[in-house]
Order: C-alpha cells, then structure tokens, then sequence
C-alpha cells in the first residue's frame, strides 16, 4: 500500500511552507508523524507531491533526512507559466499516478490525523482489495480550530455506510458550543457528525474517472488564476453518477491542523505530549 502525501499546497492561510514547520524535539515536522503512523499501519511505500520551487527546501528540510530509512519518493505538481496557484488536488493526485501499482491512501502534508485512521484503512484494504473508494470520517467536535472559522464537508452515509452526500458547512466553535453559518444565520451544529478531512482511500481505478473529469476543467478553464480541480468535489461528483461507492470508516482520534499560526503551538504542545506518553519515540526515526 502507498501513502500519497499532497504537500504543494500555497498555505496562503498560514503565511508560509507550514508542511516544513517542525514540531517535533529533533526538528521532526507534521508528515514524519503521518509517515510514522502509516508504516506502523502496514503501508510499504510513500510518494510527496510537491511543487518545483519548493524542491531544495523540502529536501533540505525533510525528504534528505528520511529517504535512507524509508521507500520514498516525490513528484512534481506542475502548472502552467501563466498560472502562478497551483490547479488542485485532483491535479496532484494524477501526478503521481505512474508511481502506484496498487491500494493507495491520499492525505494532506499539513494535517495530523492520527494512527488509528491509517490502521483501519489498511485494514479495510486487506479485507476489501477490489472496494473503488474509501475514506475515514472525523468528528466534528475532534476537528475545531481554536483560532479561527473552518470549513468542513459534513458526510452523509446510506444504510450500508457508504457515503451519500457530502455538505460543505462554514464551522466555529463559540463558548464551547459548535455553530454552522448558513446563508448568514448561524444555526446549531452536531458535535458528533461524521466529516471528510481529506483521509481518502483509492485503487488505481480511479485515475481515469480522474483524468476525464480533469481534462474536461481544463477545457473550460482558459485564463483563469484561480480556478482549481478539486479532489473531494470530484469524488463526491463521481459517487452522485454511480460511478463508484466509497464506504466511510470512523475514528475518534482528533485531527490537528495548520489553519492558523497560532495552531502550530497548540499542535507542538501535543505532539509533546504523546512523546512523553511514549506513543512516538523521540527522536522519531531512530
């Protein structure tokens, strides 16, 4: 199984490469630990997406200091010279299809999703090598920021836990209370919905169901800066037509993320935390 880890992301947010920002005690960053966690998980093999004007920071900073301990390797994200914002995510995915031959997992390189997440969709793999299309949902109370509003795709699910629908909702957390805001009222969220953080699960059937819808963007796309071809829209598009199913797995481990600046304190104070729980060793790759 490969780990496929989107880090050409702009960060725009954020205000910097935060998929280099370390958190760790020996200057270990938000991907070792998602790497870590997979290889413990049973993954074999791990691909980067990145982009080219961030290749020598991204090896100095990261790939140099891992590439002799694990099977790893990154693939450009191109974009056209009149674009300076890369085209999406779907667009990094396809990058790399010539680098996987097998079940694969797509996550983003600025998100903590925790171990259980790639334990239960290796497992699901081995138990379901012909499923099209898997994801691992997240509560919604585990995945608030504390510094700011965030958008999250509230999943739908049928009788045989199979997503159904995926509703993207603008999300804050006020006094301890999770709110939505819809068309500019703010109404009552449910702390326990199921949403999509990007931990999806694919074969290799899906790159042409991929690559039509992509190539159909960029027909339509002419001069525009920012348009972009995005994964989970895409996905839920292609589950809408009965093109594929993709069964929803849960966890109750909290997602961390880079939103904000100031959510790279509130991540390293917990990533501390696990290593004095002994649940990461310290240095990581030892």
């Amino acid at each position: 199984m490969t780990l496929l880890i989107m880090a050409a992301g702009m960060g725009s947010r954020y205000g910097g490469l935060k998929q280099i920002d370390p958190i760790g005690e020996h200057g270990e960053v938000v991907i070792d630990y998602s790497v870590f966690d997979a290889l413990k998980a049973g993954f074999t093999k791990v691909v980067f997406i990145i982009r080219r004007d961030i290749e020598q920071v991204f090896c100095e900073k990261f790939f140099n200091r891992i590439k002799e301990k694990i099977n790893a390797s990154y693939v450009f994200q191109d974009t056209p010279e009149w674009r300076k914002k890369p085209l999406g995510t779907t667009s990094a995915v396809l990058a790399a299809k010539d680098s996987i031959d097998g079940p694969f997992c797509v996550i983003n390189a600025d998100d903590y999703y925790g171990r259980d997440a790639f334990v239960k969709i290796a497992e699901y793999f081995k138990n379901n090598p012909e499923s099209s299309a898997v994801m691992v949902a997240y509560k919604l109370k585990n995945t608030i920021s504390d510094f700011g509003t965030v958008s999250r795709g509230v999943v739908g699910t049928d009788e045989k836990r199979n997503v159904k629908d995926i509703k993207e909702q603008i999300v804050i957390e006020r006094n301890g209370k999770i709110i939505y805001m819809q068309n500019g009222a703010f109404i009552m969220g449910e702390p326990n919905a199921n949403v999509s953080m990007n931990f999806f699960g694919f074969t290799p059937k899906i790159f042409p169901m991929l690559e039509k819808i992509y190539k159909d963007f960029l027909k339509n796309l002419g001069d525009n800066q920012s348009a972009e071809c995005f994964l989970p829209e895409n996905v839920a598009r292609l589950i809408q037509e009965g093109k594929i199913t993709m069964n929803v797995l849960e966890t109750k481990d909290k997602w961390m993320g880079f939103t904000y600046p100031p959510d790279k304190q509130d991540v390293t104070k917990k990533i501390r935390k696990m290593i004095k729980k002994k649940i990461y060793p310290s240095p990581l790759w030892k």
